[in-house]
């Protein structure tokens, strides 16, 4: 609660609600606030994600990390898009539902394997999602990060990391003009790598 509360002191008139998005029922107690309160939203922007750096025989707890990264990763942005989807059918209000993913569904990072698995698993859904859609009036985004400076990084951010106010200004600048799967920064060039050489792409990614 302490970020939402100091993300309100930076602008004040935003509105927070706190949530533990790996819980379902915690996702619906969510949607609820917003048909109550906002019954004019026209967009959702699935962005949360957990991660955790192990190795998936020698680190403990694996199986529970692994099912709390499924949970918020995964299926916490699948069910808000099922939750969402009769909020956000209306054709007056130009609905969006925008998935942040990242330039690793192309190429994992070993590093991160429930995180890589969860997102990758998320961008085949996105694909299918918009053939589901496309009798309706909602528009599918997605947008595929590379490695940004946030606290995700854990004060150990790539060298090639850029800053978040790059990441989101490319990401709204290609909104604009109505893209629908955005490759923020080096992600271009790694999905033209993994095309090429998936090998060599792979080496890239996990050697960085």
């Amino acid at each position: 609660m302490k970020k939402l509360d100091k993300a309100r002191e930076l602008v004040p008139s935003l509105q927070i609600f706190q949530c533990d998005l790996s819980k379902s029922p915690e996702r619906k107690r969510f949607t609820n606030w917003i048909e109550e309160n906002y019954p004019q939203c026209n967009i959702l922007i699935n962005n949360a994600a957990v991660v955790h750096v192990l190795n998936f025989f020698s680190a403990p707890d694996i199986l529970s990390k692994g099912e709390l990264e499924i949970q918020t990763n995964y299926l916490a942005p699948v069910e808000l898009t099922k939750l969402f989807f009769p909020l956000l059918n209306h054709k007056e209000k130009q609905s969006k539902i925008i998935f942040i993913t990242t330039g690793l569904v192309y190429v994992p990072n070993v590093i991160y394997p429930f995180y890589c698995s969860a997102k990758a698993a998320l961008h085949s859904f996105v694909q299918i999602l918009r053939s589901h859609i496309k009798d309706y009036p909602i528009d599918i985004c997605e947008v595929l990060m590379p490695p940004v400076d946030t606290p995700f990084h854990q004060g150990n951010p790539p060298k090639r990391a850029i800053t978040p106010r790059k990441a989101v200004d490319e990401m709204l600048n290609k909104l604009e003009k109505g893209e629908k799967e955005i490759k923020v920064g080096i992600t271009k060039l790694l999905y033209l790598i993994s095309r090429i050489s998936p090998s060599f792409a792979f080496k890239i990614v996990n050697t960085m």
